[in-house]
């Protein structure tokens, strides 16, 4: 799991992939035949097929680098910064918060929204419900020094250490380092195939699935996998109809979200495959939400699409929490039909 909490604990916010960008290019050193990034950022790997014939199709994976965060919108005379969202999260799991501020020199800080402490708040001061623009960072420096450290647009992260917790692993930024580390291990496994492969590490999914688009439609694929994760809500407070998916159940093979439905050929064919080759799945309907493949399926004159789900508690919070079963399950299954 080395290479999974290094991708967790590197910042990525839309717009500023590189760090992970790095970190993945060090990862598959041998894998692929040819690599580059394109204009907006993406890194595409390309793997040929290995039969000795004509590929039997062009095959693009899209797993997204980046992750939910924030840009320094405005430093006030005390030396506090606002900030703006990018991407989007829920205000209650904000407060308290360290965040990392990647400026000229990078520090650190704490999230907390403006207002009284609850000992000397009035009952309606206990009742607001605070929104991203209420937040402010506190640093503990001069106004002086953040202004020499910090500048306007410069990236804010959440942070919090990668931990193993029984059978889960849990860390900021698992939506969605964790079906990264899955397609990287795939095509580590995959020495024969009849497919050229194109496996990209996708930009700006958090903001609208706009990396994807582009890459899409300068690589003309015939079928595209995204690579992503999706709701576990088996916890407390949630009806079992409402759980998405269960976590430990196995890799999430998705019929439809708010962004995509999912070729029902491909459906098909992963089930079957999963069945014959004893993987643990499990059938997703995501009410709200995508991932890149609703950019993807409608490249072009449109593409056979299908999405591949890492099943996640809390996700979009600081402790996203992934089964090491459904990451294994996740890869082996996109392995297998890649022709590992």
């Amino acid at each position: 799991m080395e290479f999974l909490k290094l991708l967790s604990e590197t910042p990525g916010l839309p717009g500023r992939e590189e760090l992970v960008r790095s970190v993945i290019l060090r990862e598959i050193q041998g894998v692929f035949d040819e690599v580059k990034v394109d204009p907006l950022g993406s890194l595409i790997c390309t793997k040929k097929a290995t039969t000795g014939k004509a590929p039997t199709a062009r095959v693009m994976l899209a797993a997204h680098m980046d992750q939910i965060g924030f840009y320094v919108r405005y430093i006030d005379d005390k030396g506090f910064i606002r900030i703006h969202n990018v991407g989007g999260f829920d205000p209650r799991n904000l407060t308290a918060q360290k965040v990392r501020i990647g400026g000229k020199k990078e520090i650190f800080g704490v999230l907390n929204p403006a207002g009284k402490p609850t000992h000397v708040a009035s009952e309606e001061d206990r009742k607001k419900q605070f929104q991203i623009y209420d937040f402010f960072i506190d640093t503990g420096l001069s106004v002086k020094k953040v202004n020499e450290c910090v500048r306007i647009g410069d990236p804010v992260t959440l942070v919090r250490d990668f931990c193993e917790l029984g059978n889960f692993v849990s860390g900021q930024a698992m939506d969605n380092r964790a079906a990264v580390w899955v397609a990287v291990r795939a095509m580590q496994r995959v020495k024969k195939t009849p497919y050229e492969i194109h496996a990209v590490f996708t930009v700006q999914e958090e903001v609208g699935l706009r990396g994807a688009g582009p890459a899409t439609f300068g690589l003309d694929p015939e079928i595209c996998i995204a690579l992503d994760t999706t709701l576990a809500c088996d916890t407390p407070g949630i009806p079992p109809e409402q759980s998405i998916t269960k976590a430990g159940g196995g890799v999430g093979i998705k019929v439809m979200d708010g962004a995509s439905i999912s070729d029902r050929s491909l459906v098909d064919q992963f089930i079957q495959l999963a069945e014959k080759k004893k993987i643990p799945h499990q059938l997703e309907i995501l009410p709200a939400g995508g991932t890149d493949a609703g950019a993807m399926q409608r490249s072009r004159a449109g593409v056979r699409t299908i999405t591949l789900s890492v099943p996640t508690r809390y996700i979009h919070t600081v402790n996203e929490m992934v089964h090491r079963d459904d990451l294994h399950a996740a890869r082996d299954l996109l392995a297998a039909w890649l022709g590992a």
